[in-house]
């Protein structure tokens, strides 16, 4: 009798309240950190992303967005409570990139991280 093993999909978080990580009109997965044959989990705001990580753990990669609409917790603020989970639980970061267009939003969210790695 064989074993066959069976490969699971790594587990990509797309954090974007507009952006269609599944539109074939865009290459949007050129953005993931972890590759483009992932199975993707589209999270539209601070909350479910959160509450994502709380019931599944880490993903294998994350791309963030910046704003996610008006009077919301941002990226940013989901990428500082991704460092302080990662803290309190004495985890890695996961891979990460940000697929913003604000441009001083994408460069806060990543030199927040780096310093973690860092430090």
């Amino acid at each position: 009798m064989s074993e066959f093993k069976i490969k699971k999909k790594k587990t990509l978080l797309w954090l974007d309240d507009m952006r269609d990580p599944n539109d074939i009109r865009m290459d949007w997965l050129a953005y993931s950190p972890i590759g483009r044959e992932v199975e993707v989990v589209w999270l539209k705001d601070h909350y479910k992303f959160r509450n994502w990580i709380q019931v599944h753990g880490l993903p294998d990669g994350i791309c963030f967005d910046h704003d996610l609409g008006k009077d919301t917790p941002t990226g940013y603020d989901c990428a500082k409570w991704l460092v302080n989970y990662c803290l309190d639980n004495k985890l890695s970061l996961p891979l990460w990139s940000s697929q913003s267009a604000n441009p001083v939003g994408k460069a806060n969210i990543n030199r927040l991280l780096r310093n973690f790695i860092k430090n």
